[in-house]
């Protein structure tokens, strides 16, 4: 099969399985907030259930709903007969997971469910099921036909559902006021997690361990300073650590290759002036943004004090990035 061919297949993949989200999406959407509302007044934990690929999906879902503050659990729907029902207290929530919406094993679990008084969330693939009549709320999460080219594999309907799982994850971080903060606490170790929680004045480079030079300073000095304190980049200052300037390692290098004597050019031939800087206090997420969401990436930023004039080090990309923080 050639490449054209290949392609095509991926392509109208992705777009069958978005143009069903499209679809579902007004259709879900009074369901997703009832069925966070049940979760969001209940005080203990949701029960996410269900077999193949479903289960699999129901695992992840829970895992979201964990990641928010939300007490989740996976529970099996074979095993649950088999002891794992005593995950549950009384009013535990359960949100059942099923595309054909006869699963066996679910069927035969609803009457032990209602004697725990479980609000029964059903995520359902065919709204003509035996499930669908038991469920205190339905979730439309029918497809036209899976997106594989057989259109036999967990394809779309498996997208499907695990964006509406998402759906309701979103609705109850707003209800419950769900911030960055509450996230950094849950998700301390990690890049997202130390994006979150910590702060430039965490990780940065003190301005004793950062080559500082003047105006009126040459290159020579540049070069010898950015030696001694190879940070990537010298601070341009006056006498009161105003920071006027910075030089990095690529102006240097381009101010070498140029063959004027370098006890004649002098710091400000080639510093950049007032650069970019960011605040000792700002979020690490801040920095990041400010170094990486742009054309020309930066590599080495100026921290200034809290009156955002005076110098108090460098932040360098990779200080972020480096792995022995944790």
């Amino acid at each position: 099969m050639n490449i054209a061919k290949l392609k095509s297949i991926a392509s109208e993949v992705l777009k069958q399985e978005g143009q069903e989200l499209l679809d579902a999406a007004d259709r879900v959407a009074e369901s997703v907030v009832e069925s966070s509302n049940v979760i969001s007044n209940h005080s203990g934990k949701v029960i996410l259930c269900g077999m193949g690929k479903s289960g699999l999906i129901a695992q992840k879902i829970a895992a979201t709903f964990c990641s928010i503050g939300n007490k989740a659990v996976f529970l099996h729907a074979a095993e649950a007969v088999h002891g794992d029902l005593g995950i549950y207290a009384p009013g535990d929530p359960t949100i059942l997971i099923s595309k054909s919406g006869a699963t066996e094993e679910m069927l035969r679990l609803i009457p032990i469910l209602k004697e725990f008084n479980s609000p029964l969330i059903g995520i359902l693939g065919n709204m003509k099921s035996p499930l669908v009549s038991m469920m205190d709320i339905v979730l439309d999460a029918s497809v036209k036909k899976e997106a594989d080219p057989l259109g036999l594999v967990p394809t779309t309907s498996t997208t499907l559902t695990l964006a509406i799982g998402d759906a309701i994850a979103g609705v109850l971080m707003s209800q419950r006021g769900f911030k960055q903060d509450d996230f950094a606490k849950l998700h301390p170790a990690g890049d997202l997690g130390r994006r979150l929680r910590l702060i430039v004045e965490n990780i940065m480079q003190s301005i004793e361990a950062v080559a500082i030079v003047f105006k009126s300073d040459n290159l020579r000095k540049v070069v010898i300073e950015m030696t001694e304190k190879p940070q990537g980049a010298a601070l341009v200052v006056d006498d009161k650590l105003k920071l006027l300037g910075i030089i990095t390692e690529g102006d240097l290098r381009r101010t070498l290759t140029n063959g004027k004597d370098i006890d004649k050019i002098t710091v400000v031939d080639m510093m950049t002036s007032s650069p970019i800087a960011i605040n000792i206090k700002s979020p690490l997420k801040e920095a990041i943004i400010l170094m990486e969401d742009r054309k020309s990436q930066i590599s080495v930023l100026p921290v200034v004090k809290e009156d955002n004039k005076t110098c108090a080090g460098i932040l360098r990309l990779h200080d972020i990035y480096q792995t022995n923080l944790f």
